[in-house]
């Protein structure tokens, strides 16, 4: 199998009783493509969107995300939520 090219990659963690969700990992090139690859070898979902990674690759290592992110990454978390319980996603609706 090929490597994964990736640009960017950024990993998210949240734990009970944590303000907000904190980046545990983030890097460019190689990283990235390391990054994903640990990610999919521990059963991790994995989310792609650039313009999301491209905001969070600006939070410091370690550091919570910014309130200004709150709703994007709770967004995300929901779809996670939905993945991980087995809930069908609804499909997507056509612009009216």
């Amino acid at each position: 199998m090929k490597p994964e090219k990736c640009e960017a990659a950024v990993a998210l963690a949240y734990r009970d009783g944590q303000s907000a969700p904190q980046v545990v990992a983030k890097g460019r090139g190689v990283i990235a493509e390391n990054i994903l690859k640990e990610a999919r070898a521990h059963g991790v979902y994995v989310h792609e969107s650039p313009e999301l990674v491209s905001l969070l690759m600006q939070v410091d290592l370690d550091q919570h995300i910014p309130p200004q992110l709150y709703q994007a990454v709770a967004e995300l978390l929901a779809w996670l939520y939905r993945l991980e319980s087995g809930i069908a996603l609804p499909p997507n609706k056509p612009d009216s």
